[in-house]
């Protein structure tokens, strides 16, 4: 398999899941029925098991496991942070403004775990 078309793929999921995922986001605390709905809910999980796939795939191209490099067991940790923070955003029962603050907070993981991936450091932007 190609190293390059794998991480692009990736890299196109990685687009595409931020923007889905802040679209839904924005629909959910403004009140709105249509991000609950299935074929925006099914697409973004569909995008995210390329994104997840992908991931895998150029690690296994690599190489590299969470206990050889740090920097991927942190992205690791940094995803599960995330998925938990989009559903808190997503869960209508909850106060505005906690899923606001999750909304953000996502947000700002997200980045963090863009900026681990871009410079191949456990400490991402920190370093």
């Amino acid at each position: 398999m190609d190293y390059l078309l794998v991480k692009a793929v990736h890299q196109v999921a990685v687009g595409l899941s931020i923007s889905l995922f802040s679209l839904r986001a924005v629909g959910s605390l403004s009140g709105a029925q249509w991000p609950r709905r299935p074929p925006l809910r099914i697409s973004q999980h569909l995008n995210d098991t390329v994104l997840l796939s992908s991931a895998l795939v150029l690690a296994v191209l690599s190489g590299l496991a969470p206990w050889n490099a740090p920097w991927l067991a942190v992205k690791i940790a940094g995803l599960l942070s995330y998925i938990f923070l989009g559903t808190v955003v997503m869960r209508a029962t909850l106060p505005l403004s906690t899923r606001l603050a999750a909304f953000l907070c996502a947000l700002l993981v997200f980045a963090f775990i863009i900026s681990v991936a871009v410079t191949r450091s456990a400490f991402g932007f920190f370093s």
